[in-house]
């Protein structure tokens, strides 16, 4: 990484007068930062960090709404997202977003108004002492939590690259961290939107994007970068005052004598082998491990050159120590993948009891239709389960609970029938988990695809090369709760038709009101009995976009969600 000299932002104040700053943010300056106390806490009354909290399980204490009143939920609020320079303010809310400035940085050439439209908003959304913080590619906001009215909108001039989204932002104190697709990380003032910093953490170079929150965990900002061509993935620490490297771990082999070597044709395939860290893990505050997952290896569909070994660390569960950067344990969930399906899902950490026995436990829905339980401490397997029907491309399991790749389901000339497809029987979006129901959430569909080989040569068939791909059928996308203790599927319900890409759906939230939140492909947000599906209220929003989320703010608990470029927050009145 290159340390970059801080960068003092050019600031445009659109449509309001220089005067106008100081009351505009005389609320915001009084608020308190986050600390890294608040982060330990179980979900509440913030949103504070991507899962909520660090155990991932998208699982909130509050109760105000409940299965008693939750068909009394109201539209509080809609506000109206825009990215780019030229757009100030966003929709403004229900309390209008005119004067909010804009502040425009960054590295590159791109006129600041370009891409400006709709926001696509996939991130999870931070709440922080009432305020809201949410991004999209090349912007960030601020965001009333009360009624929707923008405060500051930060927009990056970017170099290029890919902007297919970003996954949210991460807060230390009163400074808030954002990754662009260009391949840096910005630290903005919380208060302000003004540009504290920025720190390349890529080499735009090499193809890699990205997307991915921050995660903060004491006084380190835990990063990574996607990259679809062949170099190497890595997770990295940098000091939030400064952008500082404290650490970086590769995930694969990068010299002669790192562990898995062996499992790679030799130094250079492993060297250019993938593995990208490109969306947000869990935490363990007692072992002070993160758990986060792996993306796939490179070529990714043509694997001869990688050797007929099992490519560690890719589609893997890894637990890196955060003070250290050292690898603790790993598990594979798709061995020699030769289909794209990163393990790159947020796992789950539970408490609960396993076999009559309380047990520390990791639980994740992987993209190659396989669910698995371990231990967070160790990394033992317990449990593996088929939560997809259609999945036929392993032929079983080995004794360590690992799906065995059936060669005949690879890229084939005369095109193979795989079931999933390249977008999964899950993806990305993330998962909940409720300790009411004991029972594990996840988006989720049947599909199938042919799979034809098109390039063998390496060096044509690099990153996603070398492959084509005809979706076949979807027989169905779902909401899936499984069984931990068994990896079984307790029960599932069937979206409306659409939405025919793989993956299921988008992600979801479970409360202590014995509520499960998330967006159909109907065009609606959703509540269900976590204990059956049933459905108990929906309203019409558009196609949701990200998970839904919750907050307590004036005592009044808010549910919020995005879709089609707004933010809806709900409320009981």
């Amino acid at each position: 990484m290159t340390q970059k000299t801080p960068v003092t932002p050019k600031t445009l104040i659109l449509g309001a007068s220089l005067y106008l700053i100081p009351v505009m943010f005389s609320s915001m300056a009084m608020a308190q930062g986050l600390s890294s106390a608040d982060l330990l806490k179980p979900l509440a009354n913030d949103w504070p960090t991507y899962s909520g909290d660090y155990s991932g399980k998208r699982y909130s204490k509050l109760t105000q709404v409940n299965q008693s009143n939750v068909k009394n939920l109201t539209l509080a609020w809609t506000a109206r997202m825009t990215a780019g320079a030229g757009n100030a303010g966003g929709g403004g809310g229900r309390g209008g977003g005119g004067g909010a400035p804009t502040i425009v940085g960054g590295e590159g050439t791109a006129d600041a108004g370009a891409g400006g439209g709709n926001a696509n908003i996939r991130a999870s959304i931070l709440e922080v002492n009432g305020i809201l913080y949410l991004d999209t590619p090349d912007n960030a906001w601020a965001v009333d939590a009360r009624d929707g009215r923008t405060l500051w909108h930060y927009v990056w001039k970017t170099k290029g690259g890919t902007h297919i989204g970003n996954r949210g932002l991460g807060m230390w104190g009163n400074w808030l961290y954002m990754e662009t697709p260009d391949d840096y990380l910005v630290c903005l003032d919380a208060r302000t939107g003004k540009e504290r910093w920025h720190i390349e953490i890529a080499n735009f170079s090499q193809q890699y994007f990205s997307t991915m929150a921050p995660v903060v965990v004491g006084n380190h900002i835990l990063i990574g970068t996607g990259d679809d061509l062949d170099e190497p993935g890595y997770l990295q620490s940098v000091d939030p005052e400064t952008g500082a490297v404290q650490w970086k771990w590769y995930s694969v082999p990068m010299k002669k004598g790192d562990p898995g070597l062996e499992t790679w044709s030799n130094l250079d395939a492993a060297q250019h082998g993938g593995g990208n860290v490109w969306i947000p893990g869990s935490y363990d505050p007692e072992t002070h491990l993160y758990i986060t997952g792996t993306g796939n290896p490179t070529p990714a569909y043509t694997g001869q050159s990688r050797g007929e070994g099992v490519n560690l660390y890719t589609c893997a569960m890894v637990a890196v120590n955060v003070d250290t950067g050292k690898m603790a344990w790993y598990y594979q969930t798709s061995p020699h993948d030769t289909h794209d399906w990163d393990s790159a899902q947020t796992p789950v950490m539970v408490d609960a009891d396993f076999n009559g026995k309380p047990r520390k436990l990791l639980v994740t829905a992987s993209r190659n239709g396989y669910f698995f339980t371990l231990d967070r401490v160790t990394g033992e397997h317990l449990v593996t389960g088929k939560f997809s029907d259609t999945v036929n491309w392993a032929k079983g399991l080995n004794a360590n609970g690992q799906p065995v790749r059936d060669p005949a389901k690879d890229y084939d000339i005369g095109g193979a029938l795989v079931s999933p497809n390249n977008g999964g029987a899950t993806n990305w979006p993330p998962p909940a988990f409720s300790p009411d129901t004991g029972l594990f959430y996840v988006p989720s569909s049947d599909n199938y695809a042919m799979y034809y080989l098109t390039e063998t040569d390496p060096r044509g068939a690099m990153g996603l090369g070398g492959k084509d791909e005809v979706g076949v059928a979807t027989l169905g996308s779902y909401l899936t709760a499984i069984d931990y203790k068994t990896g079984k599927v307790a029960w599932q319900h069937k979206y409306p038709a659409g939405g025919a890409g793989g993956g299921g759906g988008n992600g979801l939230l479970t409360t202590a009101g014995k509520l499960l939140f998330g967006g159909d492909h109907g065009g609606s947000l959703v509540a269900y009995d976590p204990a059956d599906g049933k459905i108990l209220w929906h309203s019409r929003v558009g196609q949701v976009s990200n998970a839904p989320e919750t907050y307590m703010l004036d005592g009044h608990q808010y549910i919020l969600v995005a879709a089609e470029g707004s933010l809806f927050a709900f409320t009981l009145y």
